[in-house]
């Protein structure tokens, strides 16, 4: 007797939404060490770095949607990426008003 097997892991996945002070954003280019360069919902373009919950779990890509947290300090400029969608989570939120880019 094995694991079950999931056919299409795409549909088990909750779709995270973003809150308070959190915004969308593309991965534009990759700097190397877990660091990103995020052009964001807001106009502003950050230096993300990939969380260490995340690191091993997903991978981002350039133009990757991915939510960015700003940090507390240089909040212009610096931030974490919390989360990275899917294609079919991308066209969710797409629809549901969230993703203007």
């Amino acid at each position: 007797m094995g694991k079950k097997k999931i056919k299409n892991e795409e549909k088990t996945k909750e779709l995270v939404l973003p809150n308070g002070s959190d915004v969308l954003g593309i991965a534009a280019k990759v700097f190397g060490g877990e660091r990103f360069l995020v052009k964001c919902q807001d106009g502003k373009e950050r230096i993300c770095r990939v969380r260490g919950k995340m690191k091993r779990r997903a991978w981002v890509r350039e133009g990757d949607i991915v939510l960015v947290s700003p940090w507390d300090f240089q909040a212009d400029s610096r931030g974490d990426i919390m989360w990275r969608y899917r294609a079919n989570q991308v066209e969710t939120l797409r629809n549901k008003g969230y993703l203007t880019i």
